[in-house]
């Protein structure tokens, strides 16, 4: 396979530090192939791009992926769940409308300090998208007893490997926000996982001094890859 690194820029994760990044630079038609490959070296995708952090003096980002079917949830992620059993949970394989102004309203409201910000139809597009890969999203909706209508309240957006699935990126109405959605559609993407005999699911770059990041090793038993190899983590 052939590779390229890109320029040093700022991380968006760690004051101080600058970020590089290690991108697959093969053909886009063969890159469906090369990306199931690359996510069990701690690969993933952004747009049209297969990518891993590839720093000079910083070796933050670990790759985290949960083993699905050795996961159980905790006490908390138990009453996560029973919060959220009123919610109607349905995969889709295209990108709705109605996704983007929910999109939109997560990043203005909960990350607007992010990189994500200021959100445009465009960036999203090109974030979410790939000519090469079809990703599927996973709808939660809550019926609107007052509005009598159903209504959407998360989406994750999620590529589906070989060895398991990639969460590529959640979002969900910040008027929401008690009913811990992001670790309910992790749970969901488990369980998804299971019911397709996939084997794991990928969560992305876990940096341990990143406040952000720390929910996704709250998941166990889970696995880091670094070192080139993955490390087995377990709480049980």
């Amino acid at each position: 396979m052939k590779f390229g690194i890109t320029e040093a820029f700022p991380c968006n994760y760690l004051e101080h530090q600058s970020e590089r990044l290690l991108i697959c630079v093969e053909p886009s038609e063969t890159l469906v192939d090369h990306y199931n490959i690359l996510s069990q070296y701690g690969f993933r995708r952004s747009g049209e791009q297969i990518y891993r952090p590839h720093c000079l003096d910083c070796k933050a980002c670990h790759s985290v992926r949960i083993p699905a079917l050795l996961f159980r949830p905790s006490k908390s992620q138990k009453r996560v769940l029973s919060k959220n059993r009123d919610l109607n949970v349905i995969i889709s394989k295209h990108n709705k409308a109605d996704y983007y102004p929910l999109f939109e309203r997560y990043i203005n409201q909960l990350h607007s300090d992010g990189s994500m910000a200021p959100p445009s139809e465009q960036q999203y597009d090109s974030f979410i998208g790939s000519s090469w890969n079809q990703a599927i999203f996973l709808e939660a909706w809550h019926y609107d007893e007052l509005e009598q209508q159903q209504r959407l309240i998360a989406v994750a957006v999620i590529d589906v490997l070989t060895t398991g699935l990639s969460a590529l990126y959640t979002f969900f109405c910040p008027l929401q926000s008690k009913r811990s959605l992001g670790s309910y559609m992790i749970m969901q993407q488990i369980q998804l996982a299971k019911q397709q005999a996939k084997e794991f699911v990928y969560l992305g770059y876990q940096i341990d001094d990143c406040r952000k990041m720390n929910y996704k090793t709250k998941f166990h038993p889970y696995e880091r890859f670094f070192d080139n190899k993955w490390h087995f983590y377990t709480n049980k």
